[in-house]
């Protein structure tokens, strides 16, 4: 079940919902009882997206289109800014294939957008690496208040390819961004972080799914949370060694803040270990901004609103400090601090 299959079909049964364990808290069927008709051709000037003048090759995709394929050879960092736009409501799937040869580099620099109207849109991405192959994706996910929007991306690496990525979110009325990755180990090595950034009745969900199959694989990765308002925020991490993969080494974080009484976060790192001479460990914590960091900034003469806010602004920085390119890192901390100043 899938929200690319339900409007394949037309068949809200195969729209998935809180009895399926991996959606219990991003229920689909029991949002949309109807799904809304096919989202009008856009005409006009496609919308520019926040990475379009950092990329060698920008993509825009408003209201679904033909399926779109990126190859990249270049040894060479190789950047392309790939953005989704829903505007005008309706419901709309789109599709995109990323096919990076051995040795090649790629930047994948990807956004969403949606206006006021109420939309339903599919993403799905299909991403291959090959032997020793680079990508370093960003993705700002800026869905309308009234969208729901699913992204699914599946990720497959050859032997000692590098693969990173950094996802910001302001949430939607149902957003999820999900990624799954097929990890060889065979010195392959993967870096997944992520950020929530939620206010009003926004609703995000970040799942990912990794599974190692082979020696000597490394996976890392970051997840910061912030929850104000009557927003809720999900994290579901899940690392998957499989017999024979030994000695591999995968860690995970997620903390999160919650700001207000009403905001949610849940939350469920899970690490499934069937092999030997393995380093593996993972963390969670919810809870409010620290008081006594807060006491100290005061102290030295800020206001309690600066204080507060430059607190926020450097817990989730962790994550985008990670990011590789400069001005992928530049763009998306902007971004971050225009969510942040506007919630707070």
């Amino acid at each position: 079940m899938s929200l690319a299959t339900a409007l394949a079909t037309g068949d809200v049964t195969q729209l998935p919902s809180k009895r399926d364990e991996d959606w219990k808290w991003t229920d689909l069927r029991g949002l949309l009882r109807v799904l809304p008709p096919p989202s009008p051709a856009f005409e006009g000037e496609a919308p520019a997206g926040p990475f379009a003048a950092l990329a060698s090759l920008p993509i825009h995709v408003v209201n679904a289109s033909d399926p779109v394929v990126i190859r990249s050879s270049s040894v060479e960092p190789f950047v392309v800014a790939l953005h989704f736009a829903a505007l005008g409501g309706g419901s709309h799937a789109a599709t995109a294939r990323i096919e990076v040869a051995d040795g090649g580099h790629l930047v994948l620099l990807e956004s969403y957008e949606g206006d006021a109207a109420d939309y339903v849109a599919s993403h799905e991405l299909k991403i291959s690496l090959g032997d020793k192959a680079t990508v370093e994706r960003v993705v700002l996910a800026a869905d309308g208040a009234e969208g729901v929007s699913v992204s699914v991306a599946d990720v497959t690496l050859s032997p000692g390819a590098r693969f990173s990525q950094t996802v910001l979110t302001d949430g939607a009325r149902r957003q999820r961004i999900e990624t799954r990755v097929a990890h060889p180990g065979a010195d392959a090595a993967v870096r997944l972080d992520s950020a929530y950034l939620l206010a009003d009745k926004r609703h995000a969900d970040l799942t990912t799914v990794v599974e190692h199959i082979g020696v000597d694989g490394t996976t890392a990765q970051l997840t910061k949370g912030v929850v104000r308002d009557q927003s809720r925020g999900v994290f579901q991490g899940r690392i998957v060694v499989s017999p024979g993969a030994d000695r591999t080494d995968a860690r995970m974080a997620h903390n999160a803040l919650i700001l207000s009484d009403k905001a949610e976060v849940d939350a469920k790192p899970e690490l499934l270990i069937f092999a030997d001479d393995v380093q593996c460990a993972h963390g969670n914590t919810i809870g409010a901004l620290d008081e006594q960091a807060l006491f100290y900034a005061m102290q030295r003469g800020m206001p309690r609103e600066t204080a507060r806010a430059m607190l926020i602004e450097a817990f989730v920085g962790q994550v985008i400090d990670r990011i590789v390119h400069d001005g992928a890192r530049d763009v998306a901390r902007a971004w971050a601090a225009d969510r942040l100043r506007s919630g707070s």
